[in-house]
């Protein structure tokens, strides 16, 4: 392990190593060219095509990196400064640790963490890394927007009333990833141990390597959790950002519309009470508008008193008085009454991270890691509930739900949705999971249920990929 050194960039270029690039990577290496006084020193992957391709077009620009297949070799590089994370979920805390145990900056793309227990695990690391000068940032650019940071003021100021829900939305077309007879071979340019990484290496059930891992418990954390921490976030954002996370919990769902290998819900819903707080609400919706007609655009849109549209993708803020759906707020009857700008999905947010880094702390607190891992750790506590659930009638989980206007209206839209599908709900039931208590300060389940609860909080860590211990 290297020593910890002096703030990267105090007297010279910030030098930077991409781990991770097959999808959201590219845009981490795209955004670091941009800013001034960055040079990307350092890439790695374990899939030697994207190592080898992305090589020669940085090559083209006249820029020249060192190119590694192993991330424990990446970080303990002493040229570098700072890493940046766009690898599998099950592997973001593992290498985000590694980093932080060499010594290095790191920004790790969300979910920051892959369950409950490693996410607990990273803040810790992330503040003993802030002792020694350290920067540790989460993904979620939102958390760099203008255009939100006015809608929380806003909010805060009371126009619209106090604030009854925050809701996150995710209406996202997401088709079948297709059945496998058997096991198939990885990749030949992968190596497969090491995109494994913390976990064993399982056969592989799904058609297609990259990206598919997303809908497998072992590699991914589902919808809730892949879209779900930016909405998570603002969620949890507007609520004043709680320092801890709820003490309640209740999901449920379904994989719906075909039979696949993907495991993880396709439609769900998920509760979240905080103790003496409002709650939190978030729907998830994988199926297209109706018919299961996957055309583009063709997806269901969240509305309000059956007239107010909000994205497909997106939050909105209820209060006594109206509402905030994106960015622009509305009274009670759902006419605009404002607008917010600079709504950009943070375009500085890895700026950000460059200007923390020279400074050796982060600039401003909305970036640091425990955000990222609040997030995460709501789509883990949702999951949680959801795997523990049992099958059962529409009508249970409206009595499940009795008295809360909210969910009661969310369901009945959440089933409309599915009947439009051709979803026979009477064949084809939810699974739907218990409410769950939580203790925030230990980071456990508690009380009935809590056993099988916490064994789903964590994952099994394969030789030699242990997390390190950061002193």
């Amino acid at each position: 392990m290297s020593t910890w050194s002096r703030a990267a960039g105090a007297n010279g270029d910030v030098r930077v190593a991409v781990i991770g690039f097959k999808s959201r990577g590219r845009g981490h290496i795209g955004s670091l060219l941009k800013i001034p006084g960055v040079r990307i020193v350092a890439l790695c992957d374990v899939d030697s095509d994207v190592l080898e391709g992305q090589v020669k077009e940085l090559a083209k620009k006249q820029i020249k990196v060192k190119a590694y297949k192993d991330f424990r070799e990446c970080c303990a590089d002493p040229e570098i400064d700072a890493i940046t994370i766009a690898t599998p979920n099950h592997s973001h805390t593992l290498i985000a640790m590694t980093g932080i145990a060499n010594g290095k900056h790191v920004y790790v793309e969300k979910p920051v963490s892959h369950n409950l227990w490693e996410g607990r695990q990273l803040v810790e690391a992330g503040a003993v890394a802030e002792k020694k000068g350290l920067v540790v940032q989460h993904g979620m650019q939102r958390r760099s927007d203008l255009g939100w940071a006015a809608v929380m003021e806003w909010v805060k100021e009371g126009h619209i009333g106090k604030m009854t829900l925050s809701r996150g939305i995710n209406f996202k077309a997401r088709q079948s990833i297709g059945k496998v007879a058997a096991p198939v071979a990885p990749p030949a340019t992968v190596d497969y141990k090491l995109w494994s990484a913390p976990r064993t290496e399982l056969p592989v059930n799904r058609e297609k390597f990259h990206y598919d891992w997303h809908w497998q418990w072992a590699y991914g954390n589902g919808d809730i959790g892949n879209q779900g921490p930016h909405q998570l976030d603002v969620a949890r954002w507007a609520l004043g950002n709680p320092a801890q996370l709820p003490t309640r919990v209740m999901s449920f769902g379904n994989r719906w519309g075909y039979d696949d290998d993907g495991q993880t819900a396709n439609n769900q819903m998920a509760l979240f009470d905080y103790a003496g707080g409002t709650p939190l609400l978030f729907d998830n919706r994988g199926l297209p508008m109706k018919d299961m007609n996957w055309a583009k655009g063709y997806e269901p849109v969240f509305r309000i008193n059956g007239k107010t549209g909000a994205p497909r993708i997106g939050n909105v803020i209820h209060c006594e008085g109206g509402f905030v759906a994106e960015s622009k707020a509305y009274d009670k009857d759902g006419n605009a009454i404002h607008k917010f700008e600079n709504f950009q999905e943070g375009p500085d947010h890895m700026s950000n991270f460059i200007e923390s880094v020279r400074a050796g702390k982060i600039i401003k607190d909305v970036l640091h890691v425990s955000h990222g891992e609040q997030a995460a750790g709501l789509a883990h506590l949702a999951n949680v509930s959801y795997r523990l659930g049992k099958k059962m009638s529409v009508g249970e989980v409206k009595e499940r739900l009795a008295g809360n206007k909210a969910a009661e209206e969310t369901l009945a839209d959440f089933v409309a949705n599915l009947e439009a599908n051709k979803v026979d709900l009477s064949k084809d039931m939810p699974s739907v999971g218990p409410w769950l208590d939580f203790d925030p300060v230990s980071g456990k389940f508690v009380g009935e249920f809590a056993e099988e609860a916490n064994k789903l909080a964590m994952d099994e860590y394969a030789s030699g990929f242990e997390l390190p211990k950061i002193g």
